[in-house]
This record gives structure tokens, sequence and C-alpha cells, in this order.
């Protein structure tokens, strides 16, 4: 049982759950837009991804961001995933990240790709 992000209740009144893939995509998605210092028992936690998205846009600013959050998936979520691709785009005010990665679990590939505008 996996508590559902954000916390909210369901519709008995008790704490929403949601299955593992759910989980893991709410995960990453924690991670990749939580910045350093923003978890107070955790200070280290997140990626710092939002600091970096208004770098100068260059070939060696994305390598950069891949960089990093390649290491920061692998940290912090690398016991539940193992990650295969990670692609970072960034046009305009709209960042797409897309992340594929193997379940250690199950061995089951999947892509989640995460669309926010910056």
């Amino acid at each position: 049982m996996n508590i559902a992000f954000p916390l909210h209740f369901d519709s008995h009144g008790r704490t929403a759950t949601t299955d593992d893939d759910t989980h893991i995509r709410e995960m990453i998605e924690q991670l990749l837009f939580t910045n350093p210092g923003e978890r107070v028992n955790r200070p280290d936690f997140g990626s710092g991804l939002l600091q970096m998205v208004f770098s100068p846009n260059s070939p060696e600013m994305a390598a950069a961001v891949q960089f990093s959050l390649r290491g920061a998936l692998q940290r912090w979520l690398g016991d539940l995933i193992e990650l295969q691709d990670l692609q970072v785009t960034s046009q305009e005010s709209t960042l797409t990240i897309g992340v594929q990665y193997a379940r250690r679990q199950t061995g089951e590939t999947r892509i989640v790709q995460i669309t926010r505008a910056v």
C-alpha cells in the first residue's frame, strides 16, 4: 500500500493510496521538482532542476542538467528503478522531462513524461 501524493483522503475518509506504478511516478516528480534544502530532515533531497532552468540555454547546460538529474534519480530511487534513459528539453517556458526506467521488483519497463510550465 502506497500513500498518494499529494496527501489527501479517499471517498471513505481514509488516507488515499495508489498502485506501485503511480507511486513511482509520483516519487519521480517529487524528486525532480524539489530543491535541495526544502525537506527538513533530508536537506540534500531533490534535484535542483528548477534552479537550473533559468540558466542560459546551451548544450553544456543541457548536459549538466541531465547529469544532475541522473545522479539524483539513481541516488534516491535506485533501489526501486533502474534508469535506462533520460531526456530533458526546455522550450520557452515549458520544461519536458522523459524518464525511461525498469522497475527492479518486476523488470517491467516504463516511460514517464513530465511537462511543466516554469
